[in-house]
């Protein structure tokens, strides 16, 4: 069994003269990628590894995120930066072996398509929601019944969780 989850960065600024690699993240994007770090942990979801595109705000929401986790390896991979699903699936099926759950920080559009190319199944709700947007700081989790990486395939994973930090400040208000 492996485990995918697919974060989206967190809503980043657009400062005036920053190119599109650095802008950081703003302060609504700070708080979304807390509140999915908290999750992550909350849920029992904790990876074992992660890969992250080298842009600043993928880098500043892994590091929000990675605070409420335990220690796990890292890897910045330059190939997934605005990167298309087929190249983002390359990147995931050289993940090591060793790592059952794998945790993927990247951009969308490749990310979102990559997640609803993947999702052969899962409750319709979900699947419904993964097909009509995937916004930034948006977890979906994803599970396959595959020995190595580098057998997952299209259609192949069951949609576990598609989860969007809205939500989970919806649930907080309400607690």
């Amino acid at each position: 069994m492996r485990r995918l989850l697919l974060l989206r960065h967190a809503k980043s600024a657009y400062p005036q003269g920053v190119s599109d690699h650095d802008r950081p993240l703003n302060d609504r994007g700070r708080a979304a990628a807390a509140l999915m770090g908290a999750y992550i942990a909350r849920e029992g979801l904790q990876p074992d590894h992660t890969m992250v595109s080298p842009a600043r705000r993928t880098q500043e929401t892994w590091e929000i995120v990675r605070a409420e986790l335990a220690d796990m390896p890292m890897e910045t991979v330059p190939s997934i930066y605005e990167a298309a699903a087929a190249r983002i699936l390359d990147a995931i099926r050289s993940a090591p072996a060793e790592a059952a759950s794998l945790l993927v920080i990247g951009h969308n559009p490749g990310l979102g398509d990559l997640a609803q190319r993947l999702a052969g199944e899962g409750p319709k709700d979900l699947m419904r929601d993964l097909r009509e947007k995937f916004p930034t700081a948006a977890l979906a989790v994803l599970e396959f019944d595959a020995e190595d990486w580098a057998d997952i395939a299209a259609g192949g994973a069951r949609l576990r969780r598609f989860v969007r930090p809205r939500q989970l400040a919806a649930e907080m208000e309400d607690d």
